[in-house]
């Protein structure tokens, strides 16, 4: 069965069963492909899962946020919330993080660590998108890192791979599936409006998802892990998002 087919029948198939036998019958079609979202168990569960598998379906790969141009760029930039105040982190603060590097473990064939200079060498994207809060307030700004997709090629994700963990330095931890992963939006920014991105804004590495709400772009990166299950991993809902009230899937 071709791609194109293969995605036209699971799309009519999870809008069928929305409309003619309930949403139960969506969430049986939805996990037969792989299309359940870790906090699919919750008392939403069952949207959850047909909103996150729907969407798949339609925008894994194609789909772009906007982009703008630089006459967008806001002149404030929100910060939510203050940077980490452990010792850790704190301390890399003090050097410039010139200490500080990243971890990419798990299903990898080559676990790494980077430095920021590591990071610089490797392939560059700068965008200008918009950051969205789902507390309502929202900004423009220009990021400047490395494709995420570009730092998976140099580890080699191994097949059974499915879900990307981030792990920063303060409570926040989060995860996306290996299709955002791959998106070519999906950054690892250390620039921001042209300079190095600022402590309030996730110094010195952050996670920026543009197709996502604000909550997804983890800030502040220690660790990358590549696992086949979220089950066992903190909560088992795939974040902390869930145990807030957030979804763990934010499409916007």
């Amino acid at each position: 069965m071709s791609r194109i087919s293969r995605r036209t029948m699971i799309r009519t198939g999870l809008a069928a069963a929305a409309g003619a036998s309930g949403l139960a019958a969506a969430t049986s079609i939805a996990a037969r492909y792989g299309l359940v979202p870790p906090d699919h168990g919750g008392l939403y569960g069952v949207g959850e899962t047909l909103t996150y598998g729907t969407q798949r379906v339609l925008m894994a790969t194609r789909s772009m946020a906007r982009e703008f141009s630089r006459r967008d760029i806001s002149s404030v930039t929100p910060i939510n919330g203050d940077p980490p105040q452990g010792d850790d982190y704190q301390s890399l603060m003090a050097r410039e993080f010139s200490t500080w590097r990243l971890v990419v473990d798990g299903l990898v064939t080559k676990p790494a660590s980077f430095s920021l200079q590591d990071l610089h060498r490797l392939p560059a994207r700068t965008q200008i998108t918009h950051q969205a809060c789902e507390e309502g307030w929202s900004f423009i700004a220009e990021w400047t890192g490395v494709p995420l997709a570009a730092l998976l090629d140099v580890v080699w994700v191994r097949p059974e791979a499915r879900w990307v963990v981030f792990y920063p330095f303060d409570e926040f931890w989060d995860s996306i599936d290996l299709a955002e992963a791959r998106h070519p939006q999906t950054l690892l920014a250390y620039s921001m409006n042209g300079g190095d991105l600022p402590a309030g804004h996730g110094a010195p590495l952050r996670l920026r998802v543009p197709r996502q709400l604000g909550y997804k772009s983890i800030k502040y990166l220690s660790r990358i892990t590549l696992v086949d299950s979220l089950d066992h991993v903190g909560n088992g809902k795939g974040s902390l998002s869930p145990d807030v009230g957030y979804s763990w899937y934010a499409g916007i």
